[in-house]
């Protein structure tokens, strides 16, 4: 083992004495991000060579750590950066571990842990078949080792997007196939895309109803879940988003961009659902109907109440009835989201319903202690002022004054989303819905 030269205590003798350093050890096993077959050996597996070890050569190990995060990118371990803290507070000066890429594959890494040895903190890494200690030429093979697993990776990662861009111009699209296909079980015709026959005319039938028949995304997704009751393959209803996504695929015409965003389109061997032409006209459809939503979709009381059963947040919905000559009526509800308790029975409203509750609710509000009083008093001023020369300054009607609580009841009813919201963002005091009743709470 290493030594160090240590003065006798008392100052008796200058004549140096060599005391052998004791090396105290941290075993440290990491598990490969690697496949299992892949991998040298489990984490179980590597502990139980490394005491082994330990037991036949008399290593003194006083901590353990197991960790299973990629050693690919530079302080992204925890259990690592733990080791080199405790390394720094002298707590142990060794490193036990099966091999040196169990440490580190990146530069960052490594150099903290040939730091730590050059400033005396670690003075041995042992693995199964390797020492390193704090002397030049096992530093410097330690590091070439480490060099090596990084140069490992690298080449993976490049041999993977290699392997993954040629599969592309094949016209093979990497991952998991959308809604309407499925994936070729067979290992030799890895990511070809079959037509999934349950489901693939209820895709084609989706860009239709968009196409040609005007059907909104939301429409889309009701019909679905409600008339269809369509299940995609993981047996679960298709979420509203998940309904934008499928109308906006390129793969269902025959293409596909690989990755997405970054310009390089390939055309697919799969067999198309839909042309090109209904994909356009479908996309044409939906950016009207993205802006009819940007109109509707704004709720003007959500995060504002908690459920006063099981204190949850109070969110919104909409609804849609058809009406006979055609057109649709909007409603929209209010309910508990049911965070804290999914159980919870607080019931929904209607929103003409909760204004009519929150109109009331004014009338037990302190308007003095509002934030917003200032900017309240100057709109009811300003429409004083509209009153007065609209209807004439010396009008000998009587008119009922405009106080800043009939400002907020003119608020709740015809205001904008944004207007609402500040009024209620102003009151200190909590909105409470209980059972489709709002209180007041201080």
């Amino acid at each position: 083992m290493d030594t160090i030269t240590r003065a006798p205590l008392g100052g008796i003798s200058r004549q140096a004495v060599q005391a052998p350093v004791r090396i105290k050890y941290c075993l440290y096993a990491r598990k490969s991000t690697e496949s299992e077959e892949r991998q040298v050996l489990s984490i179980d597996s590597q502990i139980k060579e490394m005491l082994q070890l330990a037991d036949r050569e008399g290593l003194e190990v006083v901590e353990m750590k197991r960790e299973s995060h990629s050693a690919k990118e530079t302080g992204k371990r925890p259990v690592f950066n733990e080791i080199v803290d405790e390394l720094r507070a002298g707590k142990y000066n060794g490193i036990l571990t099966w091999a040196p890429d169990r440490i580190s594959r990146n530069a960052g890494d490594l150099g903290k842990i040939v730091d730590l040895m050059d400033a005396g903190a670690l003075m041995e890494i042992r693995t199964y078949g390797q020492s390193f200690k704090n002397n030049p030429n096992e530093k410097f093979l330690l590091m070439i080792l480490g060099s090596q697993a990084k140069l490992e990776n690298d080449n993976r990662g490049v041999n993977v997007k290699r392997g993954l861009r040629t599969r592309c111009e094949m016209g093979l699209r990497p991952g998991v196939a959308p809604v309407g296909y499925n994936n070729e079980k067979h290992a030799d015709k890895k990511c070809h895309a079959i037509v999934d026959p349950a489901r693939a005319p209820i895709v084609k039938q989706m860009f239709e109803k968009v196409a040609n028949e005007k059907w909104s995304g939301r429409r889309i997704h009701q019909w679905l879940k409600f008339e269809l009751n369509f299940k995609s393959r993981g047996n679960k209803n298709m979420t509203l988003s998940s309904v934008y996504v499928v109308l906006q695929n390129h793969f269902y015409y025959g293409m596909f961009e690989y990755p997405v965003n970054s310009g390089n389109w390939y055309e697919g061997r799969h067999q198309p659902l839909i042309t090109k032409e209904l994909f356009d006209k479908t996309q044409e459809q939906l950016k009207r109907d993205r802006i009819v939503r940007s109109d509707i979709k704004e709720f003007a009381f959500t995060k504002l109440m908690v459920c006063g059963l099981c204190g949850s947040g109070i969110s919104a919905d909409e609804k849609f009835k058809k009406l006979k000559d055609g057109t649709s009526n909007r409603y929209v509800y209010y309910g508990c989201t049911r965070a804290r308790d999914k159980s919870c029975k607080g019931g929904y409203v209607r929103e003409e319903a909760l204004i009519e509750q929150m109109v009331k609710v004014m009338d037990k509000v302190d308007f003095n202690k509002m934030a917003m009083r200032d900017k309240f008093e100057a709109e009811v001023e300003r429409m004083r002022k509209f009153q007065r020369a609209f209807t004439g300054g010396d009008d000998a009607k009587p008119r009922k004054d405009i106080d800043l609580c009939d400002y907020a009841k003119y608020l709740l009813k015809e205001g904008s989303v944004t207007e609402k919201r500040e009024l209620l963002l102003c009151i200190k005091s909590k909105l409470v819905l209980t059972r489709s009743e709002l209180k007041l709470e201080n």
